[in-house]
């Protein structure tokens, strides 16, 4: 299955692309690239929702250039991978275990049998919440996971009793598959520049939305009930006081000071509680630290450097 390459944004080199399938019938396009030299190891990108592979080929050559291979995958209902229900622009999953089942399918079908060892993720929002899932299951893949943004919870109340009660009661009412209250059909990450939660690099942004005018299949839009509904009692897990401590997976969690789509002081309380964990605050930066202005990534990439072996700053 080919990727989609436009001038601001094309395929990074040495490139092979595929679809796996999963046990319970999803369909997932994967993408694995190989460094012109090295053999570091890989690392494993998980995007966050409504993401797709394309967006982060930037990523991808960073991480090339420091002599790692790179597997990603889309999840399934987003990306180029499979969509379960008639409109493919509603966001939707019947539970986050799913999206566990899809991490072991890319791992066995992927990962272990083409990339080399070491194995290392890089996950972003959604990712991490996933990533975090599975390493509390104890599924022991990679040997250190980078968690950018990670969806521990959300600002406010926007997690609260009343919201997840009522996402409850309309998903037992069969409503699952609507859109959650104020959503819509509009592409995530088409919307106007100004004023957006993900970040502040204009450039970034518009060659981002670029991808999706040149191939709007690739895009997701607002949420569906169903996915709000397993999202937040994913969350909600998370606050068990006991949850943290059960996760011994060496964890580096990078969270971003300006974030408006998911809790900063929820991944500091959440990593302070981590058997073998660091985390840094990004000042300044908004939600999608990867997509942030040069200022911000490169602080990403420092501690990412001091923290992943086989990079030039790793002691």
């Amino acid at each position: 299955m080919t990727l989609v390459s436009i001038p601001a944004n094309p395929v990074p080199d040495n490139v092979v692309t595929g679809t796996v399938k999963t046990i319970d019938g999803a369909e997932l396009r994967f993408a694995r690239w190989s460094p012109t030299s090295g053999r570091k190891g890989t690392v494993c990108v998980f995007s966050g929702r409504s993401e797709m592979i394309e967006k982060y080929f930037e990523t991808v050559r960073d991480l090339l250039e420091r002599g790692f291979t790179v597997a990603m995958i889309d999840w399934r209902g987003q990306g180029h991978s499979s969509r379960r229900l008639r409109d493919p622009r509603k966001g939707y999953v019947r539970d986050f275990a799913d999206y566990e089942i899809d991490v072991e399918t890319f791992v066995q079908h992927v990962v272990l049998p083409d990339c080399p060892p070491p194995f290392f993720a890089l996950a972003h929002s959604m990712g991490g919440t996933v990533l975090l899932r599975t390493a509390y299951a104890g599924k022991r893949w990679f040997d250190r996971m980078v968690l950018s943004a990670p969806m521990i919870d959300l600002p406010g109340r926007a997690t609260s009793f009343a919201v997840r009660a009522l996402l409850r009661t309309m998903r037992l009412a069969a409503q699952g598959g609507r859109y959650v209250p104020g959503g819509d059909d509009v592409l995530s990450g088409t919307q106007p520049f100004l004023n957006n939660p993900v970040t502040s690099d204009p450039v970034r942004y518009a060659r981002n939305a670029a991808i999706l005018d040149e191939d709007p299949t690739l895009g997701i839009a607002s949420p569906t009930v169903a996915w709000a509904d397993t999202a937040f009692r994913a969350m909600h897990t998370f606050r068990a006081t006991n949850y943290p401590s059960q996760i011994r997976q060496p964890i580096l969690m990078l969270a971003a000071s300006n974030d408006s789509v998911v809790s900063t002081p929820a991944i500091e309380e959440f990593a302070y509680h981590l058997r073998a964990a660091r985390h840094l605050v990004i000042a300044g930066s908004k939600h999608e630290i990867l997509q942030e202005q040069d200022r911000y990534r490169e602080q990403f990439w420092a501690a990412f450097d001091a923290f992943v072996p086989g990079t030039p700053l790793f002691k």
